[in-house]
């Protein structure tokens, strides 16, 4: 399955799991880590997981708000495979990140601001959509951007 990449009002579920990453991308500013949020949910609609950027709290560099998510989902589930899960996250997700979803079988990316400076679901790499990879995650991008986009502005501004 190709992944499909849209720009369209999303669902009212989509704005409200965003909202809920928003949240957490608020502890993450109040922390002083830089505002991302994600959160992981399972394919009943449950919220399995949430996640923060946790990079300068934790000294780890991989600690961004996916791969924190990714980690409690794959405790909540007892399997690293989330097949069917979907991930909710404030910004378009680094190639870091973009591998780890792969390999974690994650169904559906929704994300709010791209990030054109490391964003790997189209922005500057296309890792989740590459046709020589054995998983494809569709992508429905731009959702509450403006509001994520924002938070991440405000935050930047504050520390300049």
């Amino acid at each position: 399955m190709k992944p499909v990449a849209t720009s369209a009002n999303p669902p009212s579920n989509d704005e409200t799991f965003l909202r809920t990453a928003l949240e957490q991308a608020q502890l993450a500013a109040d922390a002083g880590e830089v505002p991302v949020g994600a959160v992981i949910v399972g394919p009943d609609g449950d919220v399995l997981a949430r996640g923060q950027n946790r990079v300068l709290r934790d000294s780890d560099p991989t600690a961004h708000a996916e791969m924190v998510a990714l980690r409690a989902a794959g405790r909540a589930l007892g399997n690293y495979r989330l097949e069917g899960c979907t991930l909710y996250v404030t910004l378009e997700p680094c190639a870091m990140c973009a591998g780890a979803m792969i390999h974690a079988r994650i169904a559906r990316l929704v994300y709010g601001a791209a990030d054109p400076k490391a964003g790997a679901a189209g922005s500057v790499l296309s890792v989740l959509n590459h046709p020589q990879l054995n998983h494809q995650i569709q992508v429905t991008s731009g959702a509450l951007a403006e509001e994520c986009g924002e938070m991440l502005r405000q935050f930047f501004r504050q520390r300049r």
